[in-house]
């Protein structure tokens, strides 16, 4: 079966990949560098798995940057493009998404589209309406970053936004190319499965939150969170994941999910989803404030990256720290190795790690690395448990 993924980020990449252990492949992608890439078997983003089925596994998989060669035979077109949050909107760009649906129909009207990109609540079922066409359907991701292919070879569980023979086909072909065996599978209506997918991600955001506000508390007061975390964490009904202080969350996913939540609640009554997307920002407010109260010359940011094992800077929580330094005339100088620029966002890149250390009164890290053990007196984070 010829199956073509249009996008080929962290969701686009990691379902191309599961899929063509079994199946035709066609990623389609408008980054000629990412398409050179895939077909030289080479990954375009840092994910293990990823890396690693390219180097050791059969793979029927080939990329272009050509709609019609993509599109044209495919019995399901899967769309994982972008649907950044348009905060003058207060709601997602689905423009890519809508473009790739437009292509579709036009070239391939037989397809199958399944929508994996993040969209509002509703929109699966306004674009049948505007396109006058049965054919698309959507279907949720819970990825991590830099372990997606993981977390598609480990699902758990599949959701696919319509009860029907072809919804039912298209959750066999993820599960076969999965490791996990007896898979949860959830058909629902397409509705319920944006919102799904958009409530998921708000929780969690909210246990972040809830955590990262524990331990402002904790600092605050001269109390030990880890004691606090460990002590609740072994209630059955909260359990000990998830649960590892940060700098507020950030990334791909949760704060434009937690955004559109909120938009999605407009003329609803809540309280909850509103103070999440709050929570987040006096976190870094507070972050900043504890440095800033240490009175540094300099201070040195330890990698820019969200989470340990990823490449991703977009939405990182360091970045908004970093924002506020600036605001209150504090230098700041950045380690990460990831970036070839000498600079960022205005800010020096120190490329030497012994240098970068002597410069920073202040290294702040989101999380920890054996490589400051050395220097652990000026090193500022609220990681605990050495982990996302």
């Amino acid at each position: 079966m010829k199956v073509t993924v249009a996008g080929t980020g962290y969701v686009g990449l990691a379902n191309a990949v599961l899929l063509a252990q079994h199946n035709e492949v066609v990623a389609l992608d408008i980054v000629e560098e990412k398409v050179e890439l895939i077909n030289n078997k080479q990954s375009p983003i840092a994910d293990n798995e990823i890396e690693d089925f390219f180097a050791t596994k059969e793979l029927n998989i080939r990329a272009t940057t050509n709609a019609e060669e993509a599109f044209k035979g495919a019995e399901y077109v899967v769309i994982s493009t972008p649907t950044d949050y348009d905060p003058e909107e207060h709601f997602f760009d689905t423009s890519s998404v809508e473009t790739v649906i437009g292509q579709v129909l036009e070239i391939n009207p037989e397809a199958t589209i399944v929508i994996k990109s993040t969209v509002p609540v509703g929109f699966t079922e306004q674009m049948r309406k505007e396109f006058d066409a049965d054919n698309i359907m959507f279907s949720p991701e819970f990825l991590r970053e830099g372990q997606a292919l993981f977390d598609n070879l480990h699902p758990s569980r599949i959701i696919i936004g319509e009860q029907s023979e072809r919804a039912q086909r298209f959750a066999t072909l993820l599960a076969e190319g999965a490791v996990k065996k007896d898979i949860p599978m959830l058909f629902t209506d397409s509705t319920e499965a944006e919102a799904t997918k958009l409530f998921a991600n708000t929780y969690l955001a909210m246990r972040v939150s809830f955590f990262n506000e524990l331990d402002t508390y904790s600092e605050l007061n001269g109390l030990d969170t880890k004691q606090i975390v460990e002590g609740i964490g072994h209630d059955p009904r909260i359990g000990d994941h998830y649960n590892n202080p940060s700098f507020g969350y950030g990334g791909y996913c949760l704060p434009k999910d937690t955004r559109q939540m909120l938009a999605n609640f407009e003329g609803v009554p809540n309280n909850i989803i509103n103070a999440i997307v709050a929570s987040n920002d006096t976190r870094k407010d507070h972050i900043a404030k504890m440095i800033a109260d240490r009175n540094p010359e300099t201070v040195g940011i330890y990698r820019l990256t969200m989470k340990t094992d990823s490449d991703n800077f977009r939405q990182s929580a360091i970045q908004d720290v970093i924002e506020r330094l600036k605001a209150a005339d504090i230098n700041v100088v950045v380690y990460e190795p990831v970036l070839e620029e000498d600079e960022f966002d205005g800010l020096r890149v120190v490329k030497d790690f012994a240098e970068f250390k002597q410069v920073s009164d202040v290294i702040v890290a989101n999380r920890l690395n054996p490589d400051l053990e050395d220097v652990r007196e000026k090193v500022y984070t609220r990681d605990l448990f050495s982990r996302d």
